[in-house]
């Protein structure tokens, strides 16, 4: 089945596609799935990742929402697998590798969404998420073994953020621009079910290129991607259509990422992360047996806090900050401990 998937391949994506027949990993495995391509194990390994179940209780925007529809890590995640998918097949890519990026670029997101990254940069002077995430895969999953994804998928993962180069595939690039787009159209759907945002209040040359509705505005990102990057080696935006995107985005920057209605809970949450890095700095013998194990064997103190930090649900880094900073937790049972 996996030499029929990949003959389809070669008959039927685009020259520009990345053929997983080709796909290359760092340690070379004894056997191949009879029945799955490489980027097909890579996307199962990922969704079958503790760190991918975690995602389910992590932040995107609003930390603690008192209701079930805003949407958690795990739920942009998905949203923006379906939208980057859909492109991928409008442009005959390979929707496989597509979906594998898409699925594990946002693995290392710490607890209580960015205001958590943050605060982690602070601690230990260098921390970003899309590291963090490439260091799962490689080093922290599978007690240590990691999950030897594919060059193509590692390089998607890590170049998905709007700082970091290109990524060299056609299927990176598309996860690149459709977790912008993927974002910032779900967080105005979440800004107005808080209130924190009206329709109306959404800037008019914005709303007027890319539509009114959450679904008017991700079709018409959708589809000029499709048009500007059809037959092309390289995935495009026209001018006009990005330039809207880039001030949508810098509108919710102001409006709803730094105003203050959230920024008072990111403080709670920054507080947490620091007085728990600084904790386990000074207590390394209250980190998991397994994480003790590893600095034995030369893991540094500062980078596995780290890893156990950014590791961490809301909940569980909440209830890790109770126990051991609120008179009385300690007696309280924790089966996630």
């Amino acid at each position: 089945m996996r030499l029929i998937t990949e003959q389809r391949e070669r008959e039927l994506l685009s020259p520009w596609a990345a053929q997983s027949s080709k796909a290359r990993r760092k340690r070379a495995e004894a056997k191949q799935c009879d029945l799955r391509t490489s980027f097909q194990v890579d996307r199962d390994r990922i969704i079958h990742s503790k760190a991918f179940r975690r995602l389910k209780d992590k932040t995107q925007v609003w930390i603690a929402p008192e209701g079930a529809h805003y949407r958690t890590r795990l739920s942009h995640t998905l949203e923006l697998a379906q939208i980057a998918r859909t492109i991928a097949r409008c442009l005959s890519l390979n929707e496989d590798l597509t979906e594998a990026i898409a699925l594990g670029h946002d693995l290392g997101h710490s607890p209580f969404g960015h205001a958590g990254e943050e605060q982690l940069r602070l601690c230990h002077g260098q921390f970003e998420h899309n590291e963090q995430s490439l260091r799962i895969v490689e080093e922290l999953e599978r007690e240590g073994r990691g999950l030897n994804l594919t060059l193509e998928v590692l390089d998607g993962i890590l170049n998905h953020t709007g700082e970091t180069p290109e990524p060299f595939t056609l299927e990176g690039q598309i996860v690149k621009i459709a977790d912008r787009i993927a974002y910032v159209n779900h967080d105005i759907d979440d800004a107005i079910r808080a209130g924190i945002l009206r329709p109306t209040m959404l800037p008019a040359q914005c709303v007027k290129i890319l539509g009114q509705t959450h679904g008017e505005r991700i079709d018409t990102l959708v589809r000029d991607m499709v048009e500007q990057s059809q037959g092309q080696p390289r995935i495009r935006q026209s001018p006009e259509v990005k330039q809207a995107m880039a001030d949508l985005r810098q509108f919710m920057f102001e409006k709803v990422y730094l105003a203050e209605v959230n920024q008072a809970e990111a403080r709670k949450g920054r507080r947490i992360v620091k007085e728990l890095y600084e904790f386990f700095i000074r207590h390394p013998t209250e980190l998991p047996e397994t994480l003790q194990q590893k600095i034995k064997q030369g893991t540094d103190l500062r980078q596995a806090t780290v890893d156990y930090i950014a590791g961490m649900t809301d909940i569980y880094a909440v209830r890790c900050f109770q126990r051991r900073f609120i008179p009385g937790s300690r007696f309280a049972a924790y089966p996630f401990d």
